[in-house]
């Protein structure tokens, strides 16, 4: 997720080929720049931005950090070892790897190692906080002498990697990966070198094997049969016999010299079975909801006829392992206990598909004062359904994920008004950047040869030039295309637009192996079972990600267009997804179980996720809202998954309140509407209690309305119930439980849960069964039409009474004064002039006052201590008929405040930075005031009740 704010931070053909077949379409890759036609869309091959680069004069083409070795086609970004071969900071080696259980980093002589289980915790309980577990160096492995100039990358499978050396006389290739106690080396022009940190302490040598322990961890050198090592000088060399290969296994942690020992003798088993290749497959069961996924090794026999190895897997793997016992040790790690099989080629998991939905039902909003509540608020966004907030990849997508929430809820309760509304800012946005017309070099995408990737332009948040979290931009485009298309057929169409949205997919996560225009599953660490955000993964605790769950609304997106087009492999490729990333969520985001992060981090939930780590912090804010908000939105039908544990939902939520000192006060409808997915009355009372709330950038009224007043009619989601359609779920409240399920096909169908309820879904409908039976969507019947003349939304504010004088209230309202108070004012730690962030809102609303012609003129009481380099800056908007659109908006330039103790008066007198629009007669209209820090580091007070104050142009 980006918010708004500055910050930061997918086979037919090979690449030199002349065409790839998509879909039935013949697609060009190669030749004169021009625009691609797929089907009625198109993407250009001329650059029209700035493009992805790395290191050295040939910057923008990744091979050359590739040998000729090197699997062709597109090569991987947004992995855990990207910085290996996309050099940022580093131009001839890494950053460190952090694969789990051991971390490495490349030097010019060698491959170190770090079995680093000490976690650095930093920050505090109630605030920003971090704790990583460091790359800090055991042991380096090289060939005595080596000293390569930089280190390629030799090959590279699911979730493996080969760097490799060469100084012109020596040359050493090496195999790591997610999972593997192992390395795995094969060498040329010198003995074979383990430099430790110090003195190690050989506890075990018997000639060919040394075990040996460095900074309390435990190594086994495994060299081949015949040949000895030989420790001097905080050295362990070998000959190998001249035979070149060998490896060194990192032991888990274990109590007895003895049980260290048996460990030794069984990894020496398959020592030399040295893993070659790493492979996923999955199996999606609708009629059972399941969902098999292999994880397989392929090895080679370097001596011997062991062809099994050793593996260790995480939390959300071993926590479904189905068929396999692990053995007793178990490797800590950033993720948590990493549990060991030994003597497989392959290990599988099954796990449950809960379902998802295209929305929530009606059941509580259906009918009555609830439904004119949402009608009204569907009106008032009828008019820009969008409401995009920039023209970027990532805020275009917002704007479309927010028009498909209305067109959706719409579409239940038959407003098909602002439900066509919304389609058609959906069909016009999507096809207009789906389409490269001549010239064209803005609401385009760019296929870049060298990179394998799809570029979209205006780009966002290093989406171009670092390749940073295309599925958190393309999801929001797939997920409406989704809901197009269920509407629109024919636009979705192979031979109409969904050649581009299935480009869109296979650029984020390419589904077929076959396709190596793109790499496999690009942004998706399938071993870690998450994705990774940014392309290059050049940090010193490697790669990171903030919003899961906008990698999950990529998921979902997959899931729906899918269902909606018949195209069953995107679904199933979505449900691998999905399902493996909720699990990895649950674990490394939210640890539900509280076993995985370190018991003094202190903290139910972190922000962002590194290789190393983990930390109660974003890219943007210090906020706790937006810490923990950041991995809830944006809120859709497939995002129940939040729900799974309602009582940690219940954690969750206490601890932001803990944290913030109170309630929420910005993104207050996202995480009204996560705490609704754990007690949906408290979350309902709260949003009827702050009808003033200023709308998350992705939200509207309308749809937090329907979401929280539903769920406080269908209670939780009840996990241990799944339907064999993958467009369903069950809830339960006080025992009852209610079925849900969608069919956005032209036929009826009847759907299974696994109680044996049973519920037949009308063609294009939405059915319930349990608690309620209404059911509603865009075939006949449902709830009757409604009109713009529907009463109000009855959660808006009341009407306000009184003058154009405004006083800025506790709370957030504009009133006539109240006693002196005081608010806080977030600290900016960044540029923000002109942008409102983590602003202080203050709303009247029902206004009928005549203009004035004059201007606006206000009186702020605002402090910042002893604080140096502060500015506070205050935006007026002006909505003259209350119907959600902003008429007039006035941003007034920042005040410089003093560092001294007292208040000071931030006026008019600062002068207009901006303004748009015009002023004119209120007509039960809205006025708002936004109170930031544009600039400086620390917090502000300003004084509220009795002390600023607005006077609005008008009599």
């Amino acid at each position: 997720m980006k918010p708004p704010v500055p910050h930061r931070r997918w086979a037919l053909a090979v690449t030199t080929a002349l065409a790839l077949v998509v879909g039935g379409l013949t697609i060009p890759v190669s030749g004169p720049a021009e625009a691609a036609p797929v089907g009625a869309g198109s993407y250009t091959t001329t650059p029209v931005g700035p493009l992805p680069s790395g290191c050295g004069p040939m910057s923008t083409n990744p091979r050359q950090f590739a040998t000729a070795n090197a699997p062709a086609g597109a090569v991987p970004t947004n992995d855990w070892w990207s910085s290996l071969l996309w050099k940022r900071t580093d131009c001839a080696f890494s950053e460190p790897l952090h694969a789990h259980p051991v971390s490495y980093d490349t030097f010019t002589d060698g491959l170190g190692f770090s079995a680093n289980s000490t976690p650095a915790i930093s920050g505090t309980a109630t605030g920003v906080g971090e704790y990583h577990y460091p790359y800090v160096q055991d042991i380096r492995v090289g060939v005595a002498g080596l000293a390569a100039p930089l280190v390629k990358v030799d090959g590279w499978t699911d979730w493996t990697v080969s760097p490799y050396w060469s100084d012109g006389t020596r040359t050493m290739r090496a195999t790591i990966g997610h999972g593997l106690p192992f390395a795995y080396f094969q060498t040329t022009g010198g003995n074979a070198q383990i430099s430790t940190a110090g003195t190690p302490e050989v506890w075990s040598t018997s000639g060919a094997t040394i075990g040996f322990r460095v900074n309390g961890h435990d190594y086994v050198g495994y060299a081949p049969s015949g040949a000895t090592w030989t420790v001097a000088s905080g050295r362990i060399t070998s000959t190998l016999a001249g035979r070149g290969y060998f490896s060194v296994a990192l032991l888990p942690p274990t109590p007895s010299a003895t049980e260290r020992a048996d460990l030794a003798t069984t990894y020496g088993r398959y020592a030399h079975a040295h893993v070659t290749g790493t492979q996923v497959s999955s199996a999606y069961n609708p009629a059972t909801s399941g969902l098999t996924t292999t994880y397989a090794f392929t090895t080679t026999a370097r001596e011997g006829t062991a062809t099994q190895t050793v593996v260790s897997l995480y939390p959300h793997q071993w926590k479904s392992l189905s068929g396999s016992t692990p053995i007793t040790p178990t490797y800590p790690s950033a993720r948590g206990r990493m549990k060991v099989l030994t003597g497989i080629n392959q290990f599988r998991t099954a796990m449950k598909f809960q379902g998802v939905l295209p929305e929530l039902p009606a059941v509580g909003d259906g009918s009555g004062a609830d439904l004119a509540t949402l009608t009204g608020h569907l009106a008032a966004a009828r008019s820009n359904p969008m409401d995009q907030r920039g023209g970027d990849t990532y805020w275009t997508g917002k704007g479309l994920g927010r028009a498909a929430r209305l067109a959706e809820v719409a579409d239940l309760v038959n407003d098909t008004t602002t439900r066509d509304s919304a389609l058609n800012a959906i069909r016009s946005t999507l096809t207009d950047w789906f389409t490269a017309s001549s010239g064209k070099t803005s609401k385009v995408f760019y296929y870049d040869n060298n990179w394998g990737t799809l570029i979209g332009y205006p780009a966002s948040y290093g989406s171009d030039q670092e390749l940073n979290d295309h599925h958190f931009h393309y999801g929001y485009y797939i997920a409406a295309a989704a809901t197009l298309a269920k509407f629109d057929p024919a636009w979705a169409a192979t031979s109409r637009y969904g050649g581009m949205v299935d480009l869109l997919i296979r650029d984020a996560n390419n589904y077929r192996r076959d396709d190596t225009r793109f790499p496999y599953l690009r942004d998706f660490d399938i071993y870690a079972g998450h994705d990774w955000a940014s392309g290059h993964g050049s940090f010193g605790s490697g790669n990171n990600q903030e919003s899961s769950s906008e990698g999950m609304n990529f998921a979902n997106a997959l899931i729906q267009w899918g269902q909606v087009t018949g195209n069953t492999a995107v679904r199933d490729a979505g449900v691998f997804l999905y399902t493996t990333q909720a699990a990895a969520i649950q674990e490394y985001w939210f640890d539900v179980s509280d076993q995985n992060f370190p018991a003094a981090f202190g903290h139910s939930t972190v922000g962002m996720v590194w290789g190393d780590g983990g930390a109660y912090a974003t890219w943007f804010s210090g906020e706790p809202e937006m810490i923990q908000g950041i991995n809830l939105l944006p809120v859709t039908g497939g995002h129940l998954y939040l729900g799974n544990n309602p009582a940690y939902v219940r954690t969750n939520y206490a601890e932001l309140v803990r944290n913030n000192g109170g309630q929420p006060t910005v993104w207050q409808d996202i995480l009204w509407q996560f705490q609704a997915l754990g007690d949906g009355d408290a979350a309902l009372a709260n949003l009827r209690a702050n009808p003033g709330y200023t709308p998350e950038e992705g939200e509207s009224r309308a749809h937090t309305f329907h979401w929280i007043r539903n769920l406080a009619a269908l209670g939780t989601v009840d996990t241990t119930v799944t339907g064999n359609h993958p467009l369903s779920a069950v809830f339960a409240r006080n025992g009852a439980r209610t079925y849900v399920a969608s069919n956005p096909t032209a036929s009826p169908v009847t759907v299974t849960f696994s109680n044996g309820t049973t519920l037949t879904v009308g063609a294009g409908k939405t059915a319930t069964t349990g608690a309620y039976t209404w059911s509603g969507g865009n075939a006949a019947g449902g709830v009757p039409p409604t009109t713009p003349t529907d009463p109000p939304p009855t959660t808006d504010p009341p009407p306000s009474s009184g003058g154009p004088t405004r006083y800025l209230l506790p709370g957030g309202g504009l009133g006539t004064a109240g006693g002196a108070a005081t608010t806080t004012v977030a600290a900016a730690n960044g540029n923000h002039d002109g942008t409102p962030t983590n602003p202080q809102v203050f709303t009247a609303t029902g206004l009928n006052l005549a203009y004035s012609g004059a201007q606006t003129t206000f009186d702020l009481f605002v402090d910042a201590g002893s604080a140096v380099g502060n500015g506070v800056q205050v935006r007026v908007s002006y909505d003259l008929t209350g119907n959600g659109s902003w008429e007039r908006t006035e941003t007034w330039r920042y005040f410089a405040t003093d560092p001294v103790p007292g208040y000071e008066n931030y006026t008019q007198n600062a002068g207009l930075a901006s303004a748009t629009g015009s002023l004119g007669t209120l007509s039960n209209g809205t006025v708002r005031v936004e109170v930031w820090s544009a600039i400086g580091n620390n917090p502000s007070t300003l004084g509220v009740g009795n002390q600023s104050v607005l006077r609005l142009p008008y009599s």
